[in-house]
């Protein structure tokens, strides 16, 4: 009888040890999900496309220029809200993708050029920070200002730190880049805002919005 149990005991399966149910691996199996589908997001064939139309349409409404400086920056036709607008849709990873190509498309047709780091900051990054209004879908023309703000806040480094001594050696860097980054970039954030606005009150961007999420979803 004894060796009986004995062989029993034998053949019982193994159980798990206390706090260990195979949570661990479903955990593991969950965080591989979302980095895969953080991943995928970027082989999206429509997230691409989206990102090449709205980049390519900043850039033809930046050539519609109401006024041209004369050291380069333009007030334009609200060149900055595709790319927006397509943070709002998609997320400030992609808002900040569409910006960096919209910077490069500008660096290679509009150049500017004094040193590397110049460029880096006044092109991918300048542009690359309208990604941050993707942080208020919903206030959307604040979050637009804020995009824009930290656009000039690059330029007025640039300005301060390069073009000033060039073209202002005898004034105050800081103020001398303010004002003239300042000059098309308020215009520029008026006009962005205003057609915000109107795109808000006609809830063309919620539900442009609306339908991306439930593209991301599918």
């Amino acid at each position: 009888m004894t060796q009986l149990r004995g062989q029993l005991n034998g053949c019982r399966p193994n159980e798990p040890e206390p706090g260990n149910t195979g949570g661990g691996k479903q955990k593991v199996n969950t965080t591989n999900q979302i980095r895969n589908g953080n991943r995928s997001k970027y082989r999206n064939p429509q997230i691409l496309a989206e990102i090449a139309i709205f980049a390519a349409l900043a850039t033809v409404l930046y050539t519609i220029k109401i006024y041209h400086m004369p050291q380069g920056g333009s007030i334009t036709l609200a060149s900055m809200v595709p790319i927006i607008v397509l943070s709002l849709r998609r997320g400030p990873k992609v808002g900040i993708a569409t910006g960096v190509l919209c910077g490069m498309i500008r660096f290679m047709l509009w150049p500017s050029i004094i040193n590397p780091f110049q460029v880096l900051l006044e092109y991918p990054i300048a542009f690359a920070v309208l990604g941050l209004a993707a942080f208020f879908p919903n206030r959307q023309v604040l979050g637009s200002s804020i995009a824009i703000a930290g656009r000039f806040l690059m330029h007025l480094i640039a300005g301060a730190v390069w073009w000033a001594p060039i073209y202002a050696s005898s004034a105050n860097p800081i103020v001398y880049s303010a004002i003239y980054n300042g000059s098309y970039l308020l215009p520029e954030l008026v006009i962005s805002g205003i057609a915000v606005f109107l795109l808000q009150k006609r809830k063309i961007i919620k539900s442009f919005i609306t339908s991306g999420n439930k593209i991301n979803r599918a």
